[in-house]
């Protein structure tokens, strides 16, 4: 039977990124084992890659703070790229709620260590975006050291960099067992064969719960799809842009390529295992940004090239990460209800810390325990997008 110090059960930029932390921490012996034919063909592949430290939670700010300057020193680290652009997030607030809303966050940001941060007012955003219908907009907030990276390029950087130093990866096989006994985890089926291990860590994304039930863990993770839809090639709003977020609604947007691609969250969406597009949602995406940027009513799109993919849900869109209380060896990366390529270095670090050391300095970890919710300790994270 093969053996293995740590199983992990995905592939995407959050098992990836867990494979790195481990590897360079002197864990030599460890397996990561993707079902599909490549990696990156759940929620990793489709995801906006959208990466900021403008959230309402300290634990939320705590592992931005970490993450986008690891994203900043990828290429410097790893020897390999992920293309983080630092082109800020400009949340643009159209009531007094919503400035009180990004005022209280941005204290919090503040006292959290983040730096370069800063409320505008409606006048300063007209200034910088003069393509913005901005008669609503009362002011914002902006942050310059968000951005974006491609998530499909840090998850193989990730996964490329642990596989140079001793990782393995099995692509085309699935789990179909979890064993354990009175002291915890003993071995992971497969479809290549057993293997034996006492430390298993669920990333398995959206499928995340399925994985759980194997072990016999109910995770309260379900999937929700998010659309999005790239433009053509587009030239009548500036490039540097950064990732646009209308309050009023909800619609954002960022360039891309030589266009833009457009998201926003519908809120007749349904948890499911959706994921084919939905042809009508162009049309109710383009409502949204002709009114927000006049010139948008001209966007070219094609149809045929937008997409949908996963999130992975939470109560309380905040991740569940550590071990899986009653079931020692079974930890759980799970949840990031959209968060999770913004927030995969920080996860790497907290695993890696508590499956070698029992502990994590990066934050405090009982915040995101599974246990939260049968304790009643869910903590919101209201600036989900």
């Amino acid at each position: 039977m093969k053996t293995a110090e740590v199983v992990l059960i995905g592939g995407g930029i959050v098992g990836s990124s867990i494979a790195y932390h481990l590897t360079a921490n002197g864990c030599r012996d460890v397996l990561v084992i993707e079902r599909e034919s490549a990696q990156g063909k759940g929620s990793t592949g489709k995801s906006m890659g959208g990466v900021r430290a403008q959230f309402s939670t300290p634990v939320s700010i705590q592992m931005s703070l970490y993450s986008i300057p690891f994203y900043a020193s990828f290429e410097e680290r790893l020897g390999f790229p992920c293309d983080y652009r630092a082109q800020g997030y400009l949340f643009c607030a159209t009531s007094q709620q919503q400035m009180a809303y990004l005022r209280t966050n941005y204290e919090q940001q503040v006292k959290m260590g983040l730096q370069n941060v800063r409320l505008i007012s409606g006048d300063e955003i007209s200034s910088m975006f003069p393509q913005l219908r901005a008669d609503d907009i009362v002011g914002g907030s902006f942050c310059s050291t968000d951005g974006f990276v491609d998530p499909y390029s840090a998850m193989n950087g990730f996964m490329a960099w642990a596989a140079d130093h001793g990782a393995t990866l099995w692509k085309n096989t699935s789990v179909t067992g979890i064993t354990r006994d009175v002291s915890g985890i003993t071995s992971v089926e497969t479809t290549r064969g057993a293997v034996a291990t006492r430390r298993v860590v669920n990333c398995a994304g959206a499928w995340a719960a399925a994985v759980a039930k194997l072990a016999g863990v109910y995770l309260p993770v379900e999937p929700l799809r998010r659309m999005l839809v790239p433009s053509e090639p587009f030239d009548e709003f500036p490039h540097t842009a950064p990732m646009i977020i209308d309050m009023s609604n909800g619609f954002h947007f960022r360039p891309e390529a030589r266009g833009f691609l457009l998201a926003w969250n519908d809120p007749e969406e349904t948890p499911g295992f959706k994921m084919d597009f939905d042809a009508a949602f162009v049309e109710k995406i383009l409502t949204r940004a002709a009114d927000r940027v006049p010139c948008f009513a001209n966007l070219p799109v094609n149809h045929k090239r937008a997409w949908a993919g996963l999130y992975e849900m939470t109560p309380d869109h905040h991740p569940i990460l550590g071990g899986a209380p009653g079931v020692p060896g079974f930890f759980l990366a799970n949840g990031f209800s959209g968060h999770g390529v913004m927030h995969a270095p920080a996860t790497g670090k907290i695993l890696n810390d508590l499956i070698l050391n029992g502990t994590t300095d990066l934050i405090d970890a009982s915040l995101l325990s599974l246990s939260r919710f049968a304790e009643g300790r869910l903590i919101h994270e209201t600036a989900v997008l």
